[in-house]
């Protein structure tokens, strides 16, 4: 009987140790989890947001009804799986009339840029005399000397300071309205000029107008009429941001989608196939996972209508939230139905944009181009270089200084002879043929493609979840 009792008390302690054991760690953890990530997980999504399509007009962009229940289809999975979600709130610009804004001078009508929709000429134009500052940027009432303006419309040039300076400056020494000289190019406005939020600060009637006008305006002293009819008004939008509970909150992944379609269409891949890689990729990692590095996931209102969600969130980060973020992974058009497979081009070995020299890439955006290229090698399909641009919502983070990286399948670019041979599909036709139009829907996402590109996404947030250093590693922030 003693040997019976001993025997239960050694089997009774052993079971105890055994159930105290922490789970062997997982010896390929991001492989584990691209494993998890799989079609028919990412096509509950998928058919979720069709459905919401459906019901709204066949459309989900933002401002409507189909956006809004995007948003909480999104933010409601995530609920569910433990994670604290946050909707913030931004204000962003839409355009209820484009008008004609115009500068007549001399008798010729010029073109110009409204630079705020919220702020019109009276009916009939605003007829003044054009007056320049002493100091040609016009950044403060100092800037004028001795020049009077009362009653003028001031010209001023595009340095040194923001329109909204210059704006004050000027009505401050009695302008009635601002013309900025700038010819921006492919480089786009300087630095400084056009700052977030700009066109709420605008009060007075300012237009951008380029060198033309300029030397007509420099030979006459006449008055000339300025009309800005375009109108647009302020509303509010949101995103849909969730973070891990467990990783280390100041060495954060951050993975995105963007969460809208292009107006009237259902934008199942643009970018629904996104939206749901990522949402799946919450899903199967946890709200509380074992993981070194915590995992943000966001889905971004108003890229289709000019980035405003990814932009105002990264503005408002600040220099320690910024500090925070390793790495932003970004995350669009995963299904396209005559698929290329292009990763951003981090380490800059193809073809540059002249728009974003190699030295503004952020340092260790090269190593997260390899391990996505590395998985999609592996994967069977040989990826190629995505130029980086300034029209996705990884140019925020890349602009802040954070390395980036990204998959997509492609949009309405035209596959190459090279291309087809290297990936399949129709030379001379689309990547996505369906591309913003009321054609995205479900029924063209491409199944096969979204195989592979779906656990990529987990493979990358894998990776980075669970170590952001070696070769294909970030620097450390901050």
């Amino acid at each position: 009987m003693r040997k019976v009792l001993a025997l239960a008390c050694l089997l009774l302690v052993t079971s105890c140790a055994a159930a105290q054991q922490p789970p062997a760690p997982v010896a390929d953890p991001a492989r584990a989890l691209s494993g998890k990530v799989t079609v028919d997980g990412m096509y509950q999504h998928l058919q979720k947001l069709a459905d919401i399509a459906a019901a709204n007009g066949d459309s989900r962009a933002d401002g409507t009804p189909g956006f809004d229940a995007s948003v909480d289809y999104v933010a409601g999975v995530l609920r569910d799986k433990g994670f604290d979600v946050q909707t913030p709130e931004f204000q962003r610009l839409v355009m209820s009339s484009p008008g004609k804004p115009t500068l007549v001078v001399s008798g010729r009508s010029l073109s110009v840029d409204q630079a705020s929709p919220l702020v019109t000429t009276p009916s009939g134009g605003l007829s003044a005399v054009t007056l320049r500052p002493q100091r040609a940027a016009g950044c403060t009432a100092g800037d004028y000397g001795s020049v009077d303006v009362r009653g003028a419309i001031a010209v001023v040039d595009d340095t040194a300071c923001s329109v909204v300076d210059k704006q004050n400056a000027a009505v401050e020494r009695g302008a009635v309205g601002v013309l900025v000289v700038s010819d921006p190019g492919s480089t786009g406005s300087p630095a400084g000029l056009f700052t977030p939020g700009y066109y709420r600060q605008l009060t007075a009637p300012v237009a951008v107008i380029d060198e033309v006008a300029d030397g007509l305006l420099r030979r006459t002293s006449a008055p000339v009429r300025l009309t800005l009819n375009a109108k647009g008004a302020i509303v509010t939008s949101r995103s849909v941001v969730a973070q891990t509970k467990t990783g280390d909150p100041h060495n954060v992944v951050v993975a995105g989608a963007h969460l809208d379609s292009a107006a009237g269409s259902p934008g199942l891949n643009s970018n629904g196939s996104g939206i749901a890689a990522v949402l799946e990729t919450a899903v199967q990692l946890g709200s509380s996972p074992n993981i070194a590095n915590a995992v943000r996931f966001a889905f971004w209102g108003s890229p289709d209508t000019g980035l405003q969600g990814s932009s105002t969130y990264v503005a408002g980060l600040g220099r320690g939230g910024l500090d925070d973020v390793a790495m932003y992974l970004d995350f669009a058009l995963l299904g396209s139905t005559n698929a290329g497979y292009f990763t951003l081009d981090g380490d800059q070995s193809g073809q540059p944009n002249p728009n974003v020299p190699a030295e503004q890439v952020p340092i260790g955006s090269a190593g997260v181009e390899r391990t996505l290229a590395g998985y999609l090698n592996l994967a069977g399909v040989r990826p190629a270089d995505q130029p980086l641009g300034l029209s996705g919502d990884y140019s925020a983070f890349l602009r802040a200084g954070i390395p980036i990286g990204g998959i997509t399948t492609g949009s309405s670019q035209r596959k190459t002879a090279t291309q087809a041979r290297i990936w399949g599909g129709r030379a001379g036709v689309p990547f996505d043929p369906n591309y913003q139009t009321s054609r995205d829907t479900i029924a063209n996402v491409d199944r096969a493609t979204l195989t592979i590109t779906g656990p990529a996404v987990a493979f990358a947030v894998g990776t980075y979840a669970h170590s952001t250093e070696g070769p294909n590693g970030v620097p450390a922030r901050g």
